[in-house]
């Protein structure tokens, strides 16, 4: 018995040593590239596979021969680390739910907590499974999971401190301090109705234009397949490598199951009525959990690039990577939000509006410098375009002192416009960016471009290093960006408030949506992306923004205050079209808000 307990041993270990020799050569993949490294993948994938099967099978005798509870957690912990590498290459859902109720089963089982080890190697491992699973869940939006992680992660990082005082856990307590801080800015935590940044075949498909966008057919027709997301700002809100602006983002150009769906408390695992206790030997983890988290009638999400902090020349490989790759008649959404030359940085101009009178008083400059050097937006709309335009402004992507290798320009993104861009730039130097309109190399490109300025009613809301991005909050959660926008109490206010006004702009997107179709003057550039659920719902919104801010700053401040898109979209949706002001109107009128917009007589 002894000599069959020292074979399963050895056999096991052997099978770690083979699964981690995988696992290392998979862990640094880029996230981006359609075949990179996938034959790898499916190896690592069915080494930790056999070794799961194994330990599962042989738990007796492993438990005998001096495993410990923790080396099952971390077998655990690097499938759950496997399945959400997967799901940041490929955005299929299923994989974010796999890695999840791995994670999950970690923490139910205590396969850390329980052992009670004073190892500082082994206390390491279990402050990275949850980090690790706080980003899983953040994503999936498991809040509830979020908040119990949270407490058991500050827990942890205490008795860390308490029980290794020889070891400085700093980095430990500014994860806790980053986690706090995105909870504080997410509206899926400080509002308890607010509704998903996801598509929702519920809240998105509006019933009164359905059957014009299905009818709808441009003479072009291109599918979204891929997105590049990178937002860049100094001290902005994040928890690990996921800004708040690219978390928004994220979360929008994905599809929300409409089905069944897990729920959001951890409830204690049951078998036949009797509670479960997981600290025991049991290994078995409910793989059926992931058929109820997951909605298999929905179409694949678009694959999506998250780049954290990259530098202008791993940008553009990306960029390259992916313009290389993309399949025939498909576009690409290209998300770029980043603060414009140094000087801007830190200075978050606002207007502070506050009723029908405007003055241009209150002008908040909210670090140290008062000046402002943002481009003049006429310089790149009459005359031709020299090629110094392409190179006179730009996104700053770099710490302090990196020159202009820091600096990606206009000029930079115009070899990609041989494949059609769908490029949404939200920055201070945002309007350099015209200069691409006309300038593309093959393919017109689609450009949604931000104001110059966050404008607020409360202007200690234009914070990015607390709120994030208007202009991109604006796109992906319209709502709530219009209710900070004019300091609406969201999250006091009664839920039949809040869902009359979510109707409200419910029944006018349905009426915009009907009247894109209808135009005979859309350009092709907008037509030929309509179809697309994601890039619709993106131009809709762009066109609620543009028409809220217009209406809430004065005619001769708009060129500061309101994004711009090129091509133009038609006129019937232009801010001043009585379609689209009555239902601001409306809005502001039902939140009791009007009195800081400027309406026309609608």
């Amino acid at each position: 018995m002894a000599e069959e307990g020292d074979v399963v041993s050895k056999t096991f270990r052997a099978l770690v040593e083979r699964a981690d020799r995988k696992f290392a050569r998979v862990r640094d993949f880029p996230s981006y590239g359609r075949a990179q490294g996938q034959h790898y993948f499916q190896k690592v994938f069915k080494a930790y596979m056999r070794l799961w099967k194994y330990q599962q099978e042989h738990r007796t005798e492993l438990v005998k021969a001096g495993l410990n509870r923790w080396e099952i957690g971390e077998i655990a912990g690097r499938i759950g680390q496997l399945y959400f590498g997967q799901y940041t290459r490929t955005s299929e859902a299923r994989f974010l739910v796999e890695s999840y109720v791995f994670y999950e089963a970690i923490l139910k089982r205590r396969y850390f907590e329980g052992c009670k080890v004073k190892d500082l190697g082994v206390r390491f491992k279990e402050l990275r499974f949850y980090a690790r699973f706080l980003l899983v869940s953040l994503i999936l939006n498991r809040t509830q999971t979020v908040k119990v992680v949270v407490e058991k992660l500050k827990a942890l990082v205490d008795d860390c401190n308490a029980n290794f005082r020889e070891t400085n856990f700093k980095e430990w307590k500014l994860v806790v301090q980053e986690i706090v801080r995105f909870m504080n800015a997410d509206t899926t935590f400080t509002i308890a109705s607010a509704r998903p940044f996801r598509y929702s075949a519920i809240f998105d498909c509006h019933p009164n234009s359905v059957q014009d966008v299905a009818r709808f057919h441009a003479k072009k027709v291109l599918k979204f397949r891929d997105s590049i997301l990178m937002s860049y700002h100094r001290n902005e809100v994040k928890f690990a490598e996921l800004t708040l602006d690219a978390y928004r983002m994220l979360q929008c150009l994905e599809w929300e199951s409409s089905g069944s769906f897990y729920p959001k408390h951890l409830a204690e695992t049951k078998e036949n009525g009797v509670v479960v206790d997981y600290s025991g030997t049991s290994g078995l983890i409910d793989m059926k959990l992931v058929a109820d988290m997951t909605d298999p009638t929905l179409p694949p999400n678009p694959r999506k690039a998250i780049l954290y902090r990259p530098s202008v020349t791993h940008l553009i490989a990306v960029m390259a990577t992916i313009c290389e790759e993309l399949p025939p008649e498909s576009v690409i959404l290209v998300y770029l939000s980043a603060s414009g030359k140094p000087s801007h940085i830190n200075a978050s101009p606002v207007e502070s509006s506050g009723g029908p009178k405007r003055t241009t008083k209150n002008k908040l400059t909210s670090h140290n410098s008062l000046e402002q050097n943002f481009s003049s937006p006429e310089s790149h709309i009459n005359g031709k375009k020299g090629s110094s335009d392409y190179y006179d402004d730009y996104l700053w992507l770099g710490s302090k002192g990196n020159g202009g290798s820091s600096n990606l320009y206009p000029g930079d993104i115009i070899p990609f416009t041989r494949r059609p861009l769908f490029l949404v730039i939200d920055s201070d130097s945002s309007h350099a960016f015209k200069v691409l309109h006309g300038a593309e190399r093959g393919e017109k490109a689609a450009l949604l471009l931000s104001p110059f300025r966050p404008m607020f009613k409360d202007p200690f809301s234009a914070d990015i290093t607390q709120n994030g991005s208007q202009f991109t909050f604006f796109l992906t959660a319209p709502l709530q960006a219009f209710c900070q926008m004019t300091g609406f109490a969201l999250s006091d206010s009664d839920i039949e408030v809040l869902n009359n006004a979510e109707n409200i702009l419910s029944t006018a997107f349905s009426k915009w949506e009907v009247i894109l179709c209808k135009s005979p003057s859309l350009d092709l550039v907008w037509a030929q992306v309509l179809s697309d659920p994601f890039l619709r719902r993106l131009i809709i919104r762009f066109i609620f923004c543009r028409a809220v801010l217009s209406t809430f700053c004065s005619s001769e401040e708009s060129e500061q205050y309101v994004p711009v898109c090129l091509p133009q979209l038609p006129n019937s949706l232009s801010p001043k079209a009585e379609v689209v002001q009555s239902s601001v109107s409306q809005l502001a009128n039902h939140l009791n808000v009007a009195d800081g917009f400027h309406f026309d007589n609608t």
